[in-house]
C-alpha cells in the first residue's frame, strides 16, 4: 500500500497541531521562559523562540551528565537522530547522520557546522568528528529541516551547529577513559582569559583495538582558539586544528542481520587501512557598526589527505577454472586522495523601524580534490597485457601496461542570499528568505580499465533556495510556527563517478557525468511550548524532492531520478524536571520516506527507520551521586539497494540499546562508570545487497562493553 500523506490529512494534522498547542499549554500563563540563544536560525545569534523551525539545544551540562565518549553518541544518545556507521566501535571514527529520512545519501543531506561554519567534505566522504574535541563544546544546535537559505548547498534534513566554547569563563581540566577492547580515550581543555583575550587550547587522544579483527583505530587532534572581547557582543576569533585518525577496515558478514559470525572478515580484507590527516583554520568577526547595523564574516580553510590501502583490490583475477590463476588473488592497491577547501562568508544585519530586521550576505567557496590509485602487477604470476583481447587473453589485466589511475575535480560556489522579518503586531512575526547558488564544476578522469584514455567534463548548474514562515509568540515561552521551505544539494565530488561491474564480474569505476542539483519542497508546522517544569518541541512535516541524486546498482551510475521522492512525519521532544533530583527526556520521530510515483511508487528508499525513540534519564541520588541511563530504539528498515532487489526480501530487524552510567564528585575529581549496550543487543544500523552477487550483507555493532572516567578540574 502507497504510504503517503494526502493534501487534506496532512492541513487536518497541522491545523490540529497548532490548535493543540495553543489549547492545552495555555496553563501556563504565569511562566516565563528564560530566553534561549541560537545562532543556527538566521547566522546571527537570535531568541530561539524567534526562530520558525524545529530546534533543539544540547547544553554543555547535558553532554557531561550523559553516557557519551564521542559527539556522534552526543547526537544519537542526547539529540536522538539517526546515527549509523560501517565498522561501529567506540571511537565513532566513520558516523553517519541522517536527519531527513535521505538513506543512503543522508550524510550528504545533513549540514554539519562548528560555529556557523560548514565542516562537511565535497566527497560523500564522513565528518572528521575527532578534529572536534568533545570538551570544547559549549553547546550543539540541532535545525531539523531544509535551511538552504542559510547555509546554502547541502542544508536538506537538517543543521548540526557545533558552538565550541571560548567564553570568559576559565576552565582547566583534563580526563581519561579506558574500557573494552583496549579503548582509551583522553581529554584535556586550557581555557583562561586575560583581560579582554580568551586562550583556549584542546586535545584529544584515542585509541581501540577493536572488538572484531580488523578494526583497531586512533585518533589524536589538538585545536587553539584565540578569542578577543570588542565590546559589548563584538568578538573577533580565529581557531586552528589539526586531527589524525588511523583505522583499519572489516569487511561486512554476508548474510541477513543476526546470521553468520560477526566475528569473521575475510582473509582478502586483512590489512585494509585508512589514514587521514585533517588540519585548517576558522575565522569569525562580529562588528557593531551602529545600533542599527552589524556586520559579520567568516572565513575557513581546510586541508586534507586521505592515504587508503588494500592489500588485496582486484579480487577477480580469472573465471577460467582451467586457469592456475582462477581465484581471488588480487593485487595492492594504494589510493591517495587530496583536497582543500576556501570559503568565506560576509553578512550584514540591519535592523529597520517598523520594516524589521534584514539580513544580506554573500558566500563563496572553492575546492579542489585530487585522487590517484597505484596498482601492483597481479601475484601468483599474472603477466600484464599491452591490451586485454577476449580472444588472444581473455584474462589479461590491464589497459596499455598502466599501473594507476586518477581523478581530478574542482568546484567554485558563488551565493548571494536575503532574510527578512517583519513583525505584525506583539505576537505574529512573518518572515521570508531568497539564495541563488551558481557552481561551476571541472572533472578530469584516467582508468586502468578504460580503453578510451582520459575523460573530461565542466558543467555549471544553479540552484535557488526559498523560505516563508508565521511565527506567533503568543505568551513567554510558548509560540507555533508554520513554514514553507526550498532547499537543494549539489553533488558531491565522487558522485560523478559510478562503480558498475562488466561481463567477467570485474568491477571498474565509470564517469557518469556531472549531475544537476536535487530540489526539496517541504511544508512544516510547529512549536515549542513550556508546561509547568517540562519543555516541549514538535513539529509535522511533508516534502517532496525532485531530480533526487540516486546509485543505480544495475547499471552502477549515479543518476538525477526522474521520479519524485516524498517524505512526511512527526518529530518531538520533551524534557522534564519531575523533582528536584530527577531529570528525564523523551523524543521520536516517525516518517514515511518513499518512492511517490515510477514503477516502484510507494517503495520506501532504503535504510531509513520509520520510527525513533529515545529515552533518557538522570536522577541525583545525593550532591554527589548522579545515576543516569539512556534507552534507543529504531525499527525495522530495508537493505541499502535499488527497490526493485528488495520488494520480497527481508527487511533489517528492528533493535533497542541502552547504556547506563553513575558517576560520584568530590571536590575536584570526577569518577564515572559506564556500561554501553547493558542488553548486549546484537543489531546492525547499516546492511545491503551485492549488486553482482545478489546476497544480503552487514555490519555488525557493538556488543556490550564498560568504561571507567576519572576527570581533574585544576581551577
Amino acid at each position: 500500500m502507497k504510504q503517503q500523506f494526502s493534501n487534506k490529512l496532512f492541513r487536518t494534522l497541522l491545523y490540529g497541531a497548532v490548535i493543540l498547542g495553543s489549547s492545552s499549554l495555555s496553563l501556563s500563563l504565569a511562566q516565563n521562559a528564560p530566553p534561549t540563544v541560537i545562532v543556527t536560525g538566521s547566522r546571527f545569534e537570535e531568541n530561539l523562540n524567534e526562530v520558525p523551525a524545529n530546534v533543539k539545544v544540547i547544553t554543555r551540562d547535558e553532554i557531561e551528565s550523559s553516557s557519551s565518549n564521542t559527539i556522534p553518541q552526543v547526537l544519537s544518545q542526547i539529540g536522538g537522530l539517526r546515527v549509523s556507521g560501517l565498522n561501529s566501535s567506540s571511537l565513532n571514527l566513520d558516523a553517519s547522520v541522517d536527519m531527513g529520512g535521505y538513506g543512503p545519501t543522508g550524510n550528504s543531506t545533513t549540514t554539519v557546522l562548528v560555529d556557523g561554519i560548514r565542516i562537511n567534505p565535497i566527497d560523500s566522504g564522513n565528518i572528521d568528528w575527532e578534529s572536534i574535541p568533545i570538551d570544547s563544546i559549549e553547546r550543539i544546535e540541532i535545525l531539523q529541516g531544509g535551511a538552504s537559505v542559510q547555509y546554502g548547498n547541502g542544508a536538506v534534513g537538517g543543521v548540526i551547529n557545533i558552538i565550541t566554547n571560548g567564553g570568559k569563563k576559565n576552565i582547566n581540566q583534563a580526563s581519561a577513559t579506558y574500557g573494552s577492547w583496549g579503548t582509551s580515550i583522553n581529554n584535556a581543555l586550557f581555557r583562561n582569559t586575560f583581560e579582554k583575550t580568551t586562550y583556549q587550547l584542546t586535545a584529544n587522544t584515542s585509541n581501540t583495538n577493536g572488538w572484531r579483527p580488523n578494526t583497531a583505530a586512533n585518533a589524536y587532534s589538538i585545536d587553539g582558539k584565540i578569542t578577543q572581547d570588542l565590546g559589548g557582543k563584538d568578538r573577533l576569533y580565529v581557531d586552528a586544528y589539526y586531527g589524525y585518525t588511523n583505522s583499519q577496515i572489516a569487511s561486512p558478514v554476508v548474510g541477513l542481520v543476526g546470521s553468520g559470525n560477526p566475528l569473521s572478515v575475510r582473509p582478502q580484507n586483512a590489512g585494509n587501512n585508512l589514514t587521514t590527516n585533517n588540519s585548517g583554520f576558522r575565522q569569525g568577526l562580529t562588528e557593531t557598526l551602529n545600533e542599527n547595523f552589524v556586520a559579520e564574516l567568516d572565513t575557513s580553510y581546510n586541508n586534507k589527505t586521505s592515504f587508503y590501502y588494500t592489500p588485496q583490490a582486484d579480487y577477480f583475477t580469472s573465471l577460467d577454472p582451467n586457469n592456475p590463476n582462477y581465484g581471488y588473488a588480487g593485487s595492492a592497491m594504494n589510493n591517495k586522495l587530496q583536497g582543500w577547501q576556501l570559503a568565506a562568508s560576509p553578512r550584514l544585519k540591519a535592523n529597520f523601524v517598523g520594516v524589521g530586521t534584514t539580513i544580506i550576505g554573500y558566500d563563496f567557496s572553492k575546492a579542489n580534490q585530487a585522487g590517484s590509485d597505484s596498482y601492483s602487477p597481479l601475484s601468483q604470476g599474472i603477466i600484464l597485457a599491452n591490451q586485454y583481447d577476449p580472444i588472444t587473453n581473455p584474462y589479461g589485466s590491464y589497459y596499455n601496461n598502466l599501473l594507476s589511475d586518477s581523478q581530478t575535480a574542482t568546484q567554485i560556489n558563488n551565493s548571494v542570499y536575503l532574510m527578512q522579518k517583519v513583525p505584525l503586531g506583539n505576537i505574529f512575526e512573518a518572515s521570508g528568505g531568497f539564495r541563488r547558488q551558481v557552481q561551476q564544476a571541472s572533472t578530469s578522469s584516467t582508468n586502468i580499465s578504460a580503453a578510451n584514455g582520459t575523460v573530461t567534463n565542466t558543467q555549471q548548474f544553479a540552484a535557488n533556495a526559498g523560505d516563508i514562515a508565521l511565527n506567533a509568540n503568543y505568551l513567554p515561552g510558548q509560540r507555533v510556527y508554520i513554514k514553507w521551505n526550498q532547499s537543494f544539494r549539489f553533488p558531491n565530488i565522487d558522485e560523478y563517478w559510478g562503480f558498475a561491474y562488466d561481463a567477467n564480474g570485474v568491477g571498474n569505476t565509470v564517469f557518469n557525468g556531472i549531475l544537476q542539483p536535487q530540489i526539496t519542497q517541504t511544508y512544516e508546522a510547529g512549536g515549542n511550548w513550556a508546561v509547568l517544569n517540562s519543555k516541549i518541541t514538535s513539529s509535522i512535516f511533508k516534502s517532496t524532492t525532485q531530480n533526487e541524486i540516486s546509485y543505480n546498482p544495475t547499471t552502477g551510475y549515479n543518476y538525477n531520478s526522474i521520479y519524485q521522492t516524498n517524505r512526511g512525519g512527526v518529530i518531538f521532544d520533551i524534557t522534564s524536571n519531575l523533582t528536584s533530583s530527577l531529570n528525564i527526556g523523551v523524543g521520536g520521530k516517525y516518517q514515511k520516506s518513499y518512492y511517490a510515483n515510477g514503477p516502484f511508487a510507494g517503495n520506501a528508499i532504503p535504510i531509513v527507520p520509520d520510527t525513533l525513540l529515545n529515552a533518557r534519564a538522570n536522577y541525583l541520588i545525593t550532591s554527589n551521586w548522579t545515576l543516569g541511563g539512556v534507552v534507543n530504539y529504531v525499527s525495522n528498515q530495508h537493505y541499502d539497494t535499488g527497490p526493485s532487489y528488495y520488494s520480497a526480501s527481508p527487511v533489517m530487524p528492528s533493535y533497542v540499546v541502552g547504556d547506563i552510567f553513575t558517576s560520584y564528585k568530590f571536590q575536584a575529581i570526577e569518577a564515572r562508570f559506564t556500561v554501553k549496550n547493558l542488553g548486549n543487543a546484537q543489531y546492525s544500523s547499516y546492511g545491503g545487497v551485492s549488486s553482482f552477487s545478489g546476497s544480503h550483507f552487514y555490519y555488525p555493532s557493538e556488543p556490550r562493553s564498560v568504561y571507567v572516567t576519572l576527570k581533574y578540574n585544576f581551577n
